[in-house]
């Protein structure tokens, strides 16, 4: 059973943005990385994916609970 994925973004010191697919545990991973220095990589939807941690400014991660229309 293949694991669910959700959407995130990577902004970048310059004001870059790289949108990504990936797992929750992919996702974990990255944001006990984040403020290191060095490379992470990231397996991704899209393929493997290498940061250079010092250029990350932040990281958003779209909510599972997406709603269409007017009701809650």
């Amino acid at each position: 059973m293949a694991s669910a994925t959700r959407r995130i973004g990577i902004g970048f010191q310059g004001g870059q943005v790289l949108a990504l697919r990936v797992t929750d545990e992919q996702l974990k991973t990255l944001n006990k990385a984040l403020g290191g220095d060095g490379w992470h990589e990231i397996d991704s939807d899209e393929g493997p994916v290498r940061l250079d941690l010092t250029q990350v400014a932040y990281v958003r991660s779209e909510s599972d609970d997406l709603h269409v229309g007017f009701g809650a």
